[in-house]
């Protein structure tokens, strides 16, 4: 196993440890390209599909760099959402386990004298959301000064507008020769300009799916009126094994869809960026433990979520190009089947079919007849 990849052969007992517990066998790419620059130092610019194994991609190493015996804050993490921080936090508490590292999670709309009691803890690794990790580092309460590797996970997602000044204030407070982690299912060329000027002379690694990978995941379409939509995902709900996350374009059409199928009772769960984080986790767990077939979300809301071996993602809404990379990418995640399917109506059959030629993704049409859904 570790002749497959030498980088096990160089870390610490616990990591080999936790690894062969997992029952791994070999690295993904990403983790294969992206672990020997990271334990170099290297600043490292990485794009990868979801469900490629990125988070533990800059976890493993970072476990094996942090000295436990020294107090201070030694990495941060950035994540743009609560779901995401809390999914990376548990993955650094299940892989440091046997260790004496300690590592701490700060998310907006927690409270925040109570995360300034975690850092009295003085934790090695710190996982946050770009907002309260600043406001922390503003009132002296976060001290980035011994900071040596600070992570940007789902890049793309936070140098948008709204993100990015905070997002280079986080970084212009740790010291210059600090290393700079960046790692995106997808990157705009506009990022990677950006993360060019950010970054010292990094280490760039894009990982594309594997012929196999790619032909483990359908993309079907079916083309209906826009308001079949409805019809359709009530009929799909009633299938044997129906399990989907269905994507809708925003709060508003997430509410219409769900008082429909309320209405012709139909059980659905909703995902939306104004839930309580008591409220999502709850949602979540029900839908995992199948008490409703499908979840309804938005964009922001799913963003990081991490659904075990889920069947379908259904676009009720087609996104652009880069919303349907990330929405695809919750099924079919590391080496799973799983299917896509996009309710289109003529204009947007159009535009999915141009989307599919660009992605290099084999479209299936299908129709749902007698109780089937059907290839044609």
């Amino acid at each position: 196993m570790t002749d497959n990849w030498p980088f096990l052969n160089k870390v610490q007992p616990f990591i080999k440890t936790n690894w062969e517990a997992a029952g791994f066998q070999q690295p993904t790419s990403v983790q294969h390209h992206t672990a020997e620059p990271i334990l170099k130092g290297c600043d490292i610019i990485a794009e990868s599909p979801t469900g490629t194994g990125k988070t533990l991609a800059y976890v493993l190493p970072l476990l094996e760099k942090i000295k436990p015996d020294q107090k201070h804050v030694q990495a941060v993490i950035i994540a743009p959402s609560r779901e995401l921080v809390m999914q990376i936090f548990d993955v650094i508490v299940e892989w440091k386990k046997g260790s004496d590292l300690r590592a701490a999670s700060l998310i907006g709309g927690a409270n925040i004298k109570k995360q300034q009691e975690k850092l009295k803890k003085h934790p090695h690794i710190i996982v946050g959301t770009p907002g309260r990790v600043s406001e922390l580092i503003k009132i002296k309460k976060l001290k980035m000064h011994e900071v040596k590797t600070v992570v940007l996970d789902e890049t793309d997602h936070l140098l948008i507008p709204e993100h990015r000044s905070t997002i280079q204030g986080i970084i212009k407070s740790t010291l210059r020769d600090r290393q700079l982690l960046c790692f995106s299912a997808t990157l705009r060329k506009e990022v990677e300009q950006e993360l060019n000027d950010l970054t010292n002379e990094a280490e760039f690694v894009r990982i594309k799916r594997t012929n196999e990978e790619s032909t483990k995941v359908k993309h079907q379409f079916l083309v209906c009126d826009q308001r079949d939509k409805i019809k359709i995902l009530q009929k799909f709900a009633r299938l044997e094994g129906m399990h989907a996350l269905v994507f809708v374009k925003d709060i508003g059409n997430l509410t219409v869809y769900a008082e429909k199928l309320n209405y012709h009772h139909v059980n659905v769960g909703i995902l939306h960026s104004e839930a309580k984080k008591m409220e999502r986790a709850k949602i979540l767990q029900a839908f995992e433990g199948g008490e409703f077939p499908l979840l309804l979300a938005t964009d922001i809301a799913a963003r990081g979520i991490d659904i075990q071996d889920l069947p379908y993602v259904i676009h009720a809404d087609l996104p652009n190009e880069e919303g349907y990379i990330h929405r695809s990418g919750r099924t079919g995640r590391a080496g799973n089947e799983g299917t896509v399917i996009s309710l289109v109506n003529r204009g947007e059959a159009e535009r999915l079919t141009k989307l599919a030629k660009k992605l290099d993704i084999k479209l299936q049409r299908i129709v749902y007849e007698r109780g089937k859904m059907i290839e044609k």
